[in-house]
């Protein structure tokens, strides 16, 4: 081996290891962006959690138009009530999910 190959394979050598650096941060930066998800998440569940065991303890056991006024509550404090979005947060006081008014609002 001449030294043109030798200086052509250590080239090679480092536009490879460039490329995968490359691709190391790239997994780095989205796995960088998947953990502050979770942990925004986990703090919407806790705040869901801690604001449904409010509303368990001020409600009556067998309540008429409380549950009503609870999901309301929920509903006001940026929550979807809805069966399809159930406990997500409604982001940038978004548009009335009319799946949730149409539990708020039935007869």
């Amino acid at each position: 081996m001449d030294k043109r190959e030798i200086f052509d394979a250590l080239d090679d050598f480092s536009q490879n290891l460039l490329l995968t650096l490359a691709e190391v941060e790239a997994i780095k930066k989205n796995l960088k962006s998947v953990i502050e998800e979770n942990t925004v998440l986990r703090l919407e569940n806790d705040k869901l959690r801690e604001r449904l065991g409010e509303v368990e303890k001020t409600s009556p056991s067998k309540g008429g138009g409380q549950g009503r006024e609870n999901l309301e509550r929920i509903y006001l404090d940026g929550f979807h009530i809805c069966t399809d979005f159930y406990g997500q947060r409604r982001d940038n006081d978004e548009e009335e999910c009319a799946f949730c008014n149409e539990l708020l609002f039935r007869e």
